[in-house]
């Protein structure tokens, strides 16, 4: 099992909790996937794709709940990055936590990172 990492705003969460399921943000569906981090890239994430953004929440994701429509490829600087070509079971969620931003205006990471 890996765990891979989700952005999401809290009341899209909230609204995918409640019908089982993520279809993506506006800009999953636009680009035909849902996008996720590793670890290692989730940090760089959140500062370049959602600088000052607040009512955030970050989700941790067993990727091989997935099954198939899990593919891995290359964006950033050539790096693997995991795409979700499904929407995403809430059920496949292991954790999440709230990604508020510190008085500088970054995003505070938990932690406790599996």
């Amino acid at each position: 099992m890996t765990i891979i990492y989700k952005i999401i705003d809290r009341d899209e969460w909230d609204a995918a909790r409640g019908c089982g399921r993520y279809a993506g943000s506006a800009d999953d569906r636009r680009d035909g996937f849902i996008h996720f981090s590793t670890e290692e890239q989730v940090r760089e994430t959140a500062a370049k794709h959602f600088a000052g953004q607040s009512n955030l929440v970050l989700l941790a994701i067993d990727d091989a709940s997935l099954d198939s429509g899990l593919k891995w490829e290359a964006s950033r600087g050539g790096a693997l990055f995991p795409h979700l070509f499904k929407p995403l079971p809430v059920s496949s969620v292991v954790r999440s936590w709230p990604l508020p931003l510190n008085e500088a205006g970054v995003h505070e990471f938990p932690d406790d990172l599996p």
